[in-house]
């Protein structure tokens, strides 16, 4: 059973990504996700979390949201 918290930095801790809020804004800054191109397919994950986020995207997983919810800051325009 899954009892991990599904936010944004539940879903960083799940990626094995530093997951204060400022390691997530950071990241976000750092690494927008190229237009056209799905957050599975963008070129910054590795492996493993390329994978996971696959998986919760196509088996509409508890992470689903948040994973919805990452690819839409990683594609906002950087103010």
């Amino acid at each position: 059973m899954d009892t991990s918290t599904h936010d944004l930095a539940g879903l960083f801790m799940q990626l094995g990504l530093p997951h204060t809020t400022q390691d997530i804004n950071h990241f976000v800054t750092q690494h927008p996700l190229p237009s056209g191109v799905g957050l599975a397919k963008a070129p910054f994950w590795n492996e493993a979390q390329a994978a996971f986020l696959a998986q919760a995207l196509v088996q509409d997983s508890d992470w689903a949201v948040v994973c919805d919810k990452l690819a839409l800051l990683l594609s906002a325009p950087i103010s």
